[in-house]
């Protein structure tokens, strides 16, 4: 037999055709194991033979599984979630399950709103550099298993990098270098990565005998960069960390347009080492995160919880950080550069022709830069 006209087979189709109820077609593919072996046989041979899929929305009905997780991601465009989608995407497929990835544009309102929309769809939830409240994510994890990336709360399972010992190591790299003085960018406000950094930062600093202060916060792109460039040239040190490498980059890019030299008289190190951080000039010194392993790790905490009972204690699962050294870092300059000492008469103008655009943006939507000096 063929099925209808301009339809597709349903499962009705494949019960006539394999003489069986409609009940032991469904029950063929959500309960395998309630079918007689030779049955379910003859009935995925004829279904395959009409062309029928089952409809995983359809089975979920009576089951609640879906087979299907969510992964929602800050930027989807930001290259430090290339490595962690194809990891978590991998762990999924490996354990049958099909990945959803949702863009929520740094935006803590649109990733409630998406959560909302297909919290009920999937099995488990992965909330990578998620910009919600605590609060709100405990709402989430209520609802579905869910794993937090880059963050850690005392009640909901989660996984980071090592972001404490990656900073002082920066640090650490930078004062055997000889410099005393470090200059943090700030990432998003709301980043609890970006608070653990920064804190990191000024500790390793300190015990170092170094100096450092924080510039921002900053959007955590290229053009976050060059907005963090015309700051730091209010207040110049010969070394500086970045929140992340796409911040490290678009300031690295500002500072040669306006003819400072990396690092001759500065030393920039970024965080995270995405795809491209060796692609500059020169080529970004980074704070490697072992993004795939991250996106593994979280999918394999979700599987857990999906079969499994869930730990009565919840340790954060720390993946090891480590600093890769290229070609932006270097001894500092034995005179404080010209430019150091009256940025007016040079770098400024240069740097404000190149990023006029990107400082028109800055005063119509940026809530203000601000820098202070700490110890």
């Amino acid at each position: 037999m063929e099925p209808r006209d301009g339809k597709g087979p349903t499962i009705y189709d494949v019960a006539r055709a394999a003489g069986v109820a409609p009940s032991t077609v469904s029950r063929t593919f959500s309960r395998p194991g309630r079918v007689n072996a030779a049955t379910a046989e003859r009935i995925r041979a004829v279904a395959a033979e009409l062309g029928y899929r089952a409809n995983p929305l359809a089975r979920a009905l009576p089951t609640g599984r879906t087979q299907l997780l969510a992964l929602v991601v800050a930027d989807v465009a930001n290259p430090v979630f290339f490595d962690i989608i194809r990891g978590a995407e991998q762990a999924a497929a490996k354990a049958g399950y099909t990945l959803l990835v949702a863009d929520t544009h740094e935006s803590a309102r649109a990733e409630r709103e998406t959560l909302e929309r297909v919290v009920t769809l999937v099995e488990g939830v992965v909330l990578a550099t998620s910009r919600m409240s605590d609060s709100a994510i405990r709402v989430i994890a209520k609802q579905r298993p869910t794993v937090v990336l880059n963050r850690t709360l005392t009640d909901v399972p989660s996984v980071v990098t090592d972001n404490a010992r990656g900073a002082r190591r920066a640090v650490e790299h930078l004062g055997e270098l000889g410099h005393r003085t470090v200059t943090y960018l700030a990432g998003p406000e709301a980043s609890w990565a970006d608070g653990v950094r920064w804190r990191s930062v000024h500790d390793g600093a300190f015990e170092l005998e170094m100096r450092a202060r924080r510039l921002g916060p900053f959007p955590p792109t290229q053009r976050g960069g060059r907005l963090a460039a015309e700051a730091f040239l209010e207040h110049p040190s010969s070394a500086v960390v970045a929140y992340n490498d796409l911040l490290a980059i678009g300031f690295l890019q500002a500072l040669t347009q306006a003819g400072v030299r990396v690092p001759a008289e500065v030393s920039i190190v970024g965080f995270d080492n995405i795809f491209g951080a060796d692609f500059c000039s020169p080529p970004l010194t980074t704070v490697a995160a072992p993004l795939r392993a991250l996106g593994e790790q979280a999918v394999r905490g979700l599987l857990g919880q999906l079969h499994s009972v869930r730990p009565s204690v919840l340790r954060p699962v720390v993946l090891p950080a480590q600093l890769v050294e290229r070609g932006s870092t270097a001894r500092p300059p034995r005179r404080r550069p010209a430019w150091a000492r009256t940025t007016t008469t040079r770098v400024r103008p240069r740097l404000a022709q190149s990023n006029s655009r990107a400082t028109a943006s800055r005063e119509a939507t940026s809530p203000g830069t601000r820098a202070r000096a700490e110890a």
